[in-house]
């Protein structure tokens, strides 16, 4: 069943993570795990501290060139009935810093709260949410 736009917003809000996907200027796709945050329509995440394997992130590069993205959130069980996937689709901007946006992540994340993440902010402008549901809402 298709989820209307506030129950897919909740059920992507309360995820922990979800997949970003990006892409270049030659519309070539790129697509990593993020945690974010969700304040309204706009989504957040940062660059941490966990290791990568280059601090010239690709999904940054691709939102400079090309800021149209998607995230996706899904849950999955053995049982198909409950089965779920909330997509957000907008216009990303990266700045270097953005102190309300990492005060969202420490909220959500304890491990953010230890040690809040120090690099690039992606702020998300969500133009569109959508999902799916096994079962009813």
């Amino acid at each position: 069943m298709r989820l209307d736009t506030g129950h897919a917003r909740r059920l992507f809000s309360e995820a922990p993570v979800a997949r970003l996907a990006t892409a270049d200027a030659a519309g070539v796709p790129h697509v990593v795990p993020v945690t974010f945050a969700v304040d309204g329509d706009v989504i957040v995440f940062a660059v941490d501290h966990k290791p990568k394997t280059s601090t010239a992130l690709r999904r940054l590069r691709n939102i400079e060139a090309n800021p149209t993205v998607s995230l996706l959130v899904d849950h999955y069980e053995d049982d198909w009935t409950r089965l779920w996937w909330a997509r957000a689709d907008g216009h990303a901007r990266a700045r270097a810093e953005d102190p309300p946006a990492v005060a969202l992540l420490t909220a959500k994340y304890p491990a953010y709260a230890e040690r809040p993440p120090e690099g690039p902010v992606v702020r998300i402008d969500v133009s569109r949410w959508s999902g799916w549901s096994a079962a009813p809402w």
